[in-house]
């Protein structure tokens, strides 16, 4: 299996609800569930690896307070080259609905502080050569983004294969965030977007025909992955080939996180030498046990190489 590893957001999420409707300015609302856990996009995707039992590597920073060092303890030695941040940690409070939707009240913490430095220290260049590298949080981690092309030549060099996903811009898909975000995209060897990114990065509104522009800007070994929800996911690789598959029926119970188990399910399978189509099938099955689950699970070890189509 091929190396892995995940650079950019880890934070806290503390999870509330459901909340139906939304309460009025001034009033008190008893919810049934509650969860305080590791968040973020590289958090998410680092503990669906771990839930899988797939070795990893990973790069963030935290911030000096508690949340801090409970965020290093849940990742233990991994956690060893972290840098701490005189900023408190990143929170997210994550208000789910009744339908299986959230809504997220998110401090700027120590993100924005995340920098090259810190990540080339906490990586080991040689040993992820030939892997894969999921890099997100792109929109948050500000002092990293301003150096992505120095980071993107560090991982050329060490033959490190990049999978981008951007997240959401704060100020909304503007045409600077567009245009900083095709700019990262050249530099990607795969691109792991949601419908909506896709089709507003490509200013098309089909979905495989946006997935085809965006990978048209890339590198010509590219892989885009369109991320579709309850849809499953679509993704065209090398060979241009449009590349379908369907999610599981499920009860969704929280989908917090949804698009980055994705990501972690998708990636293990790529580093394990799986077609794209049981890539893509390995991402939509383990997302779908994930938002369906209370406490979350991931389903136990799972083991690559062998076809899973």
């Amino acid at each position: 299996m091929r190396p892995l590893a995940v650079v950019g957001n880890v934070n806290v999420d503390l999870i509330l609800g459901p909340a139906a409707p939304w309460p009025k300015a001034g009033t008190e609302v008893i919810v049934d569930h509650d969860e305080l856990r590791v968040g973020g996009a590289a958090g998410n995707a680092a503990l669906a690896w771990i839930g899988i039992g797939v070795d990893f590597s990973i790069a963030a920073n935290v911030g000096s307070d508690r949340f801090g060092g409970w965020l290093r303890e849940e990742f233990g030695a991994r956690a060893d080259r972290w840098q701490v941040c005189p900023e408190g940690t990143t929170l997210s409070v994550g208000i789910t609905h009744p339908d299986g939707e959230r809504t997220f009240f998110t401090t700027r913490g120590h993100l924005a502080r995340l920098g090259l430095a810190d990540v080339l220290s906490a990586l080991d260049g040689p040993s992820l050569a030939g892997g894969y590298l999921l890099l997100c949080g792109s929109f948050l981690t500000d002092d990293l983004s301003a150096d992505y092309p120095e980071f993107f030549d560090w991982a050329d060099r060490h033959g490190i294969a990049v999978a981008l996903d951007t997240g959401w811009p704060l100020a909304g898909w503007t045409e600077a965030n567009c245009t900083a975000a095709r700019g990262w995209l050249s530099r990607s060897r795969i691109a792991l977007l949601n419908e909506v990114e896709t089709t507003t990065l490509a200013g098309i509104t089909d979905p495989a025909a946006a997935a085809a522009t965006v990978r048209a800007s890339m590198r010509e070994d590219a892989i885009v992955v369109v991320k579709r929800g309850p849809e499953g996911a679509i993704a065209i690789g090398a060979d241009g080939v449009l590349v379908l598959r369907a999610a599981p029926a499920v009860t969704v119970i929280d989908t917090i996180g949804a698009g980055d188990v994705f990501n972690a399910g998708f990636l293990a399978a790529l580093a394990g030498g799986e077609t794209l189509s049981s890539c893509l099938r390995a991402g939509t099955h383990l997302a779908s046990k994930a938002i369906s689950t209370l406490p979350r699970s991931y389903g136990g070890p799972v083991h690559f190489g062998e076809s899973m189509a």
